[in-house]
């Protein structure tokens, strides 16, 4: 999906012909799966971190182009909004010092954002969805000027027949009223802003791999939940999810933002095929590359945002590989909370995936997308089920066996031991205080009343480094 594309506009023949390459680019893709012509290389792992320009003021800055053109940095990429910009961390193996290296590239490239501050922009924050943020923010006008964001918004209404987007989103906090709104486009996207982790296996452990991802999604939601409000309004305790679902509505067909509706099978391509089969075409853009580039069934896959979804990407050999992009986690509050919450993922992850043979025995898909919304509405508070349980547990107790089951997962890949404790002790400390991200805003909002001095208390708290449960009130 980051690609750009040279038009805004298709015609019947452009979706004809790109239907007819992306079931040819399909059928290609299983084919060398089956075959066992795809990578086994791994484990891998990729970051990716999503970041908001704001003002003096607090609000958002819709000036990422002169600001990307400063910066001039091949790692840090415009997104939908000119407000919002993309950090990208160098591949690494997850082994020995990888995740030191990957927090110091964040770091140092979060202080060079800042520094890159200009009359138009003041600073970045890392934040899932921004206090301050006013509805008039997102219009037209602030979509980054590219035709593959055009052509997004308008194939996406297009499909919907011009019917606006009537966002509805309940309040699941004590005294609140729900949020109904109406947009004629699809910027209510640029509201919520991630922390994307990526972990390419090797194919004989690659379904299961993505089966655990997605029974880790409720307690990974709950305990990095950093997205309470909702211009200005308190919401759900990580209200992205919900912004992020709604945003991409269809008027029909399959959510384009989703879950999924069931694990995956051993073939884990069957998914490509749902891609083809179920989701109508948004981007049909002429292909200019030979089929074993899957220029087609990328771009196709990059417009359903599954909040695990499989990638296709290549090895630098140039073999194609299958990875994982675990969607669910929001930016922020802090580098090392969001290097914690990796660990905490990247840990438990290979260890579950051993016992998830037969997922659906240990824990049916409809409980899994139970425990996620229910984590994302409640956080910390929620209760889910859990592996072979017949009742619901405090998503606290899950968290706390996850840490341990982590620190073993990570040993097992060999992550130096020092790494291991330092993250992981986070998380742990974190479940201790009761003190996630968006427990920190609502807390300091109830005793203050002023989203502005929220905002700024965040912003020079997320500069110290020091994780979200020692910061101050």
């Amino acid at each position: 999906m980051g690609q750009e594309i040279r038009g805004r506009e298709f015609s019947g023949q452009d979706f004809a012909r790109f239907r007819s390459r992306l079931a040819l680019e399909t059928q290609s893709l299983r084919n060398a799966f089956a075959a066992g012509q795809c990578s086994d290389a791994g484990p891998f792992i990729g970051l990716e971190l999503e970041l908001w320009l704001i003002d003096h003021n607090f609000f958002p800055a819709p000036h990422n182009q002169s600001f990307l053109e400063r910066l001039a940095d091949p790692c840090v990429v415009a997104e939908l909004s000119q407000f919002n910009i993309e950090i990208n961390a160098p591949v690494e193996r997850i082994e020995g010092r990888c995740f030191h290296r990957m927090h110091e590239h964040l770091s140092e490239t979060m202080r060079r954002c800042a520094a890159n501050a200009h009359d138009d922009v003041d600073t970045v924050i890392a934040i899932g969805t921004l206090p301050t943020l006013r509805q008039q923010d997102l219009s037209l006008e602030a979509m980054t000027p590219s035709h593959r964001y055009q052509a997004l918004n308008h194939e996406a209404m297009r499909l919907r027949g011009g019917i606006p987007l009537n966002i509805d989103i309940d309040c699941a906090l004590p005294g609140g009223h729900p949020f109904l709104a109406c947009f004629k486009h699809v910027m209510l996207e640029a509201a919520a802003t991630s922390f994307q982790l990526h972990l390419q296996v090797p194919p004989d452990v690659l379904s299961r791999t993505y089966n655990a991802s997605l029974v880790l999604t409720a307690p990974l939601v709950a305990i990095a939940a950093n997205s309470p409000f909702l211009f200005g309004q308190p919401l759900w305790k990580e209200t992205r999810i919900a912004i992020f679902e709604q945003s991409l509505q269809q008027s029909h067909g399959p959510d384009r933002v989703t879950l999924g509706t069931d694990y995956a099978g051993e073939d884990i391509t069957e998914l490509f095929e749902e891609n083809l089969r179920e989701y109508p075409i948004l981007l049909p853009v002429e292909p200019r590359d030979p089929v074993r580039c899957y220029s087609c069934l990328r771009l196709q896959n990059g417009t359903i945002w599954r909040w695990v979804r499989p990638i296709v990407g290549f090895d630098p050999d140039g073999k194609p590989h299958i990875r994982i992009e675990q969607r669910v986690l929001p930016a922020g509050p802090t580098v090392r909370d969001m290097m914690a919450n990796a660990a905490l993922y990247f840990g438990a992850v290979r260890m579950l995936a051993r016992d998830l043979d037969n997922p659906e025995m240990i824990l049916p898909f409809a409980l899994v997308r139970e425990n996620f919304y229910e984590a994302a509405r409640l956080g910390l508070d929620a209760e889910i089920h859990w592996l072979s349980g017949q009742r619901k547990r405090a998503i606290r107790d899950v968290l706390s066996d996850l840490v341990s089951l982590a620190a073993e997962g990570l040993a097992a890949q060999g992550m130096d031991d020092d790494l291991i404790d330092h993250y992981l002790s986070i998380i742990s400390l974190r479940l201790a205080a009761g003190r996630n991200g968006a427990e920190w805003q609502l807390a300091h909002f109830n005793r203050h009343g002023d989203l502005h001095k929220l905002t700024a208390a965040y912003l020079e708290n997320q500069r110290t480094g020091r994780p979200v449960h020692e910061w101050p009130l």
